[in-house]
């Protein structure tokens, strides 16, 4: 009996063991496809635009029968497929195939190129055309924010992109968009008065000038006149990103003019930039927009009809920004520099000596307008490179930064106009090489004066 119970466990090892061997051995040898939450298939797929292989994810619905299908095609900044996932999977569960891939690697935030994205997005379409369950005459794009410049173009060059679906799409140029976001997001923060202007378009100005905005007299009207393909463009009225009754109205002139009469554009109540809910526009929140989602997935499978809703809510215009002159700005801080700290430096190596009525305003002098400078420079690009994000505490409409800054300017106004005075008083007593050092101390002091108004740090 033993012996008998014996070859039976080992029976039942074996076979266990071989199931082991055959299951761990399927699962090499499948493709990595895998059952999605709510009856959904994902397929991981690599597809090649140019020399770069990109990677994403097809999101389907687990039937069998051709399904309309659309490319994802990211917002700016780094943005992986995840990011898009939500709303992927959403679709997928209304019938439509989605592809949501991870954007092209940036060499730096200055490394935008809209065509090279468009060639990517075309790429992806033509990956997602061949996979199974997708109806390649009903495969076109989607795209958001960014994505609503590239979509356009890629659609305007292939014939392959079956319609194009935008969502928080700019009709205006990207440095004119990004100076309306930017009074916004001022304007939200509680502030007011100079430094609004300051950044949204002096700041912004000299980035343009610079050449360190990509893309950033990009005009959509162009290519949306190009686009023949039937067109959705959803905005959300909350939308503090892009003004969105001037871009309704850009595609619907731009269309109009190319002759393309299949157009479908409205806004969404309650959504933001990205088709979340929020109560005001800037607090984002979690749960996508119903009515978005319900809107693309009926237009997508169809039937559609040619409509054009009421323009979102757009307290004012956006405006163009003039481009800054970058050499004249660097030539401005040099000079100011070498007033200011020329003479601290060179009062401390030669202990320069003169009467206290003159000392002490010419080295209050050299002191405000150095740390004016600097501390100019150095705020302006903190909030350049965080969005102006990142304010500070604000008091009386200022950020306290700002308003440091701005008292120290008028303190290098009082103590040139007070050395100034005080230099010609005792200019007699003063040495030659002394004159010469106190007179550029005073003409940096003067040369402050219409930059610092440039900047608005002498304006209210």
């Amino acid at each position: 009996m033993l012996p008998e119970r014996n070859s039976r466990l080992r029976r039942a090892l074996v076979r266990l063991l071989a199931a082991l061997v055959v299951g761990t051995a399927s699962a090499a040898l499948s493709p990595p496809a895998q059952a999605a939450p709510s009856g959904l298939v994902e397929q991981d797929i690599t597809f090649s635009s140019g020399d770069l292989t990109l990677h994403g994810t097809v999101i389907a619905p687990d039937t069998d029968s051709p399904h309309p299908a659309m490319v994802m095609v990211h917002g700016s900044g780094r943005v992986s497929r995840d990011g898009y996932r939500q709303e992927a999977e959403a679709f997928a569960r209304s019938g439509i195939v989605t592809l949501i891939y991870d954007k092209r690697p940036k060499r730096s935030k200055s490394d935008v190129d809209f065509e090279l994205l468009a060639d990517d997005a075309l790429a992806a379409l033509r990956a997602l055309r061949t996979q199974p369950g997708v109806d390649p005459a009903r495969t076109g794009l989607w795209g958001v924010s960014e994505g609503g410049w590239v979509a356009p173009i890629a659609a305007a060059e292939s014939a392959d992109v079956a319609f194009v679906v935008t969502v928080g799409a700019p009709g205006t140029a990207p440095e004119r968009q990004q100076s309306w976001n930017l009074v916004n997001r001022l304007a939200a923060a509680g502030v007011s008065g100079s430094l609004v202007d300051t950044v949204s378009r002096t700041t912004l100005g000299l980035l343009v000038g610079a050449g360190l905005f990509p893309e950033s007299g990009y005009d959509p009207a162009p290519v949306l006149a190009r686009v023949t393909q039937p067109v959705l463009a959803l905005w959300g009225d909350l939308d503090r990103v892009i003004p969105g009754a001037e871009s309704l109205r850009v595609f619907q002139e731009s269309l109009d003019r190319g002759g393309n009469g299949d157009y479908t554009l409205l806004s969404v109540p309650g959504a933001d930039h990205t088709m979340r809910l929020s109560p005001d526009g800037f607090q984002r929140g979690d749960e996508i927009a119903p009515a978005y989602l319900a809107r693309v997935a009926s237009w997508v499978t169809g039937p559609r009809t040619a409509e054009v809703g009421t323009p979102p809510e757009q307290e004012r215009l956006s405006t163009p920004v003039e481009p800054g002159s970058p050499a004249a700005q660097v030539v401005a801080v040099l000079v100011l520099l070498v007033a200011f700290a020329g003479y601290g430096l060179s009062a401390a190596v030669r202990r320069l000596r003169s009467t206290p009525p003159l000392r002490r305003p010419a080295g209050l002098l050299a002191t405000t307008g150095l740390l004016s400078v600097l501390g100019l420079v150095g705020y302006l690009g903190h909030l350049a490179s965080s969005g102006a994000r990142s304010l500070g505490p604000v008091v009386l409409g200022r950020p306290l930064p700002w308003l440091g800054l701005q008292v120290l300017a008028v303190a290098v106004v009082v103590a040139t106009a007070v050395t100034g005075v005080r230099v010609w008083q005792a200019r007699a007593d003063l040495t030659a090489g002394h004159r010469v050092r106190l007179g550029l101390l005073v003409a940096g002091g003067a040369v402050f004066v219409p930059w610092a108004v440039h900047w608005g740090l002498l304006v209210p």
